[in-house]
């Protein structure tokens, strides 16, 4: 016999052909969710970059408005998305405070830019680890379908020999080499998925720590601009004064 693809798949029984078939499902999965995270996290970078690029100035002279409309454009950056939700709730904050002078009392302006800041934030992040649960998955089980359909593969190989009447290593040797494929084939499967998932998981957490820096740097800007217009007075002053 000769120990090639074909030659093995032939001589499997039909649960270890299913087995493989299962795992070659996995690794296209893998493959898939692979691509597709890449060019996500890719876009985010890029189009976050040049955002962050654009509206520097736009910030620096107070234009909010046309800072938080910048953000459509850039449909792919997780960090437009924050920074969009934050200026719009303050946008609305201020607009409350102006039609009501002073605004209703205990409305924090600040206090509900964070808050959208931390849900746009955390919906973002939710977005960005999409198909990583399934990769988790994959690493974790692989090896135990792999071995599944090792297990059925040595039953099936000696139920072979029982029924020719032979004995001996020589006779087991081939049907035993060819149910450890499906063991193989699920370990290599599972390195693959916990070697992506851990590279992702890596990249999420970047991406992270970019949307955090990012949502402060924000809410500093919104603090100065308050503090620098006429009545409006930082909490900690206001409290000095009372």
């Amino acid at each position: 016999m000769e120990f090639t693809i074909p030659e093995m798949w032939a001589r499997m029984g039909f649960i270890a052909k299913g087995v493989v078939s299962i795992l070659g499902v996995m690794s296209i999965y893998v493959v898939a969710v692979s691509i597709e995270r890449l060019i996500v996290f890719l876009k985010a970078k890029a189009q976050s970059r040049a955002y962050a690029m654009l509206i520097q100035d736009l910030l620096a002279q107070g234009k909010f408005r046309e800072a938080a409309d910048a953000a459509l454009q850039f449909k792919q950056s997780h960090i437009a998305k924050v920074v969009r939700s934050g200026l719009m709730e303050f946008i609305k904050g201020s607009m409350i405070e102006s039609d009501s002078k002073g605004g209703p009392a205990g409305y924090d302006v600040l206090g509900a830019v964070n808050r959208a800041i931390e849900k746009s934030g955390a919906r973002e992040m939710a977005g960005m680890r999409r198909g990583m649960a399934g990769l988790a998955t994959v690493g974790s089980t692989a090896p135990f379908v792999g071995l599944f359909g090792t297990v059925f593969g040595i039953i099936n190989s000696f139920q072979g020999m029982a029924a020719e009447g032979s004995g001996g290593l020589g006779a087991v040797s081939a049907g035993i080499a060819e149910a450890l494929v499906t063991t193989g084939a699920g370990i290599g499967v599972a390195i693959i998925a916990v070697l992506l998932y851990n590279f992702f998981t890596s990249q999420v957490e970047a991406l992270q720590v970019d949307t955090n820096e990012s949502a402060i740097e924000i809410l500093d800007v919104l603090v100065k601009t308050r503090e620098k217009k006429p009545g409006t007075q930082p909490p900690a002053a206001a409290e000095a004064h009372a």
